[in-house]
């Protein structure tokens, strides 16, 4: 059993005398990380705290702040008239209503993303004002069927308007709340004249957050934009990396490195010359074995560590669906807990800085208890 098991089976007993608040989203406050260690042990909301509302939606971003995370994260992408509006992926019919909107039937159409062709609406054939009467809808309604509650209730969020919330919870909380924001498709939208970097950096600016530690970080799956963001701007800059398949610009200059490669000890090292972090999925931190077990940990967070990067893997999810075989709960619905505090205690044993979860209060748990029980192995 590896050192990492062992201690995961030494916490289980304490996970089961911690309020977890795993039946449905904390509105009390979050338990307080101890030490000053837990300030750079991050907790991220994924798309807000997008395993109790509607993704990317000002809902789930204020309820991620108030669970405890540290950062929340808005993926951006652009209207027709080049805003930056909050949405996983530009074409919007799994994460808004614009399917049942009569007068939008005329914008479904087929286009090619990254190599990937996709047919359905997408923002960049619409105006903001357009896209604000369309309502979020919940992504995987199969699975969270509590989230299809707020169907219907909530706006597609403008970046601006992200910003200008997280300037408010910053100051009712009493603390810094940052911002994790993603650049989707750049080579994309660049090629449609749609840039996505420059409207980000001016958002920045004006919320006074375009400076070094700003509580910021930019991340893409792309590597050219962020080498380009790297020349003008002061915050911290995040690779992102799949585990499968290779960047959308490399693809699209000839360049035949994958995800893969840039995951090697000499891969993370060239990424060291130009982001400040990378953004795992986590099997590249942990595998899986071919039962959907967890494997044992690879060299991926010591190689990172060596080229001054911090890692911060994503997703961690609660439900059955999303967690290693031997940790779901046996007879359980997919969309039913399993035990998602273990898998996160598991990973922090790592000595990765941070995860991404869409429900922040059971990553808030999770570092707290890795926390402890660190301070207990030095004791």
């Amino acid at each position: 059993m590896s050192r990492a098991h062992r201690r995961t089976a030494a916490l289980s007993a304490a996970v089961l005398a911690v309020p977890l608040f795993l039946t449905g989203p904390a509105t009390a406050a979050p338990p307080q990380a101890a030490g000053p260690e837990a300030e750079e042990l991050l907790v991220i909301g994924h798309r807000g705290a997008s395993g109790y509302r509607p993704e990317h939606t000002l809902a789930s971003y204020e309820l991620a702040a108030r669970m405890g995370a540290d950062h929340v994260e808005p993926d951006v992408v652009s209207t027709s008239d080049g805003v930056l509006v909050t949405r996983h992926e530009n074409e919007i019919s799994g994460t808004t209503d614009v399917a049942e909107r009569p007068e939008f039937a005329d914008r479904r159409t087929t286009k090619t993303i990254d190599g990937t062709e996709l047919t359905g609406w997408f923002t960049e054939d619409f105006t903001l004002a357009e896209l604000r009467t369309l309502r979020a809808v919940e992504r995987l309604p199969e699975l969270r069927e509590e989230n299809r509650l707020y169907d219907g209730l909530y706006q597609v969020p403008t970046l601006q308007e992200v910003l200008e919330l997280r300037e408010e919870l910053s100051r009712e909380l009493d603390r810094e709340i940052g911002v994790y924001i993603e650049t989707k498709h750049p080579t994309y939208f660049d090629a449609i004249g749609l840039s996505l970097e420059e409207p980000l950096l001016a958002a920045l600016d004006e919320a006074g957050l375009d400076r070094d530690r700003s509580p910021v970080f930019v991340q893409s799956f792309e590597t050219a934009n962020l080498r380009e963001l790297d020349e003008v701007a002061d915050v911290a800059l995040v690779q992102l990396m799949s585990n499968t398949g290779a960047p959308a610009d490399l693809v699209a200059a000839g360049d035949p490195r994958t995800y893969a490669d840039l995951a090697t000890a000499e891969g993370l090292a060239g990424i060291g010359e130009y982001a400040d972090g990378v953004g795992p999925d986590k099997n590249l931190v942990i595998p899986r074995e071919a039962d959907g077990t967890l494997g044992e940990p690879t060299s991926f967070v010591a190689d990172a560590h060596a080229a001054d990067l911090l890692v911060h893997p994503y997703t961690f999810r609660n439900e059955n669906e999303f967690l290693p075989v031997e940790l779901r709960d046996p007879g359980e619905e997919p969309g039913d807990y399993g035990r998602a505090i273990e898998e996160q205690l598991v990973f922090w044993e790592t000595g990765i800085d941070g995860i991404f979860t869409d429900n922040p209060d059971t990553g808030v748990v999770s570092r707290d208890l890795f926390l402890q029980g660190e301070d207990q192995a030095a004791a």
